[in-house]
């Protein structure tokens, strides 16, 4: 009787050391983190505790990379420190009260290394929506509303390098680097577009117009050298033209029709010189 209890102890106390085994095993499973950063990030990781304890700031790390196994709770927040594009979109008055729509671009990286400040004092992931947001939007309305809504355009580069030297003042102690600032498609109301629009036909109309009033011009000056041509000519003729020439002429003219079977021709002569005046007889 007692071998057969101290046979059911012993297997009662295997039960218990398998249970605790697997409790220890899946515990190490469960409770062990290790967090990772990708490549182009830097991770800010801190713990998180399970009953007992302050948790906190453990360490930081570059990625690609992991913190390793760890029986503590610890968690990862990864900060992007590449450059990244910020757009924001504006609906602005222009100084001729004018509302203008338009985009301004802002590129903007974190210095390396920064990644605890960047958590612990400009809200990690959220850093730009609460610290340079609203003081860029500001720059940007300031400086756009110095112009009327038709220099914009050609002022996009003045008002882009204003923009720019205003926030790297302000992230200069911060470890928020501003690359550049660049002005997008600025697009004007319905009526203006349509303006623009005729003012650019007319100026091409205008252009054809001279352009035709260039050819008549040119019209004008080849007719006024061909009639100095014509009247040279006759002038030289009239002064060719003798008395004897036309006899001379008239006879030969007379000789041609007399050898010709075709008509008979009369002559009646006639003036001074007898040029006879010529008549054809079919």
């Amino acid at each position: 009787m007692r071998t057969r209890n101290s046979g059911m102890q012993s297997l009662v106390n295997n039960l218990i050391k398998g249970a605790f085994v697997v409790g220890v095993i899946g515990f190490g499973l469960t409770a062990c983190t290790n967090p990772s950063t990708p490549a182009g990030e830097e991770g800010y990781v801190y713990e998180k505790p399970r009953v007992f304890g302050e948790g906190g700031y453990q360490g930081t790390m570059i990625g690609p990379a992991n913190y390793g196994m760890s029986l503590l709770r610890n968690e990862v927040v990864n900060i992007d420190m590449r450059p990244n594009t910020y757009t924001e979109t504006f609906r602005i008055l222009a100084n001729d009260d004018l509302n203008i729509k338009f985009d301004f671009h802002a590129v903007i990286a974190i210095q390396s290394g920064s990644v605890r400040t960047v958590v612990e004092q400009y809200g990690a992931e959220n850093w730009y929506k609460r610290f340079v947001r609203e003081t860029f939007r500001t720059y940007v309305r300031d400086t756009v509303q110095k112009y009327d809504s038709g220099e914009l355009k050609t002022n996009r580069e003045k008002i882009a390098q204003e923009v720019t030297l205003r926030l790297q003042d302000y992230l200069s102690t911060t470890p928020f680097k501003l690359a550049n600032v660049v002005v997008g498609n600025i697009n004007y109301p319905d009526i203006v577009a349509n303006a623009v629009e005729k003012k650019l036909a007319a100026q091409q109309l205008l252009a054809e117009k001279e352009t035709q009033k260039e050819i008549a011009r040119k019209d004008a000056e080849i007719r006024v050298e061909e009639a100095k041509g014509i009247a040279q000519a006759q002038k030289i003729i009239n002064a060719t033209l003798t008395a004897n020439y036309l006899q001379h002429e008239a006879i030969n003219a007379q000789i041609k029709m007399a050898e010709s079977p075709n008509h008979t021709t009369v002559y009646i002569p006639v003036g001074n010189n007898g040029v006879p005046l010529v008549k054809g007889a079919n």
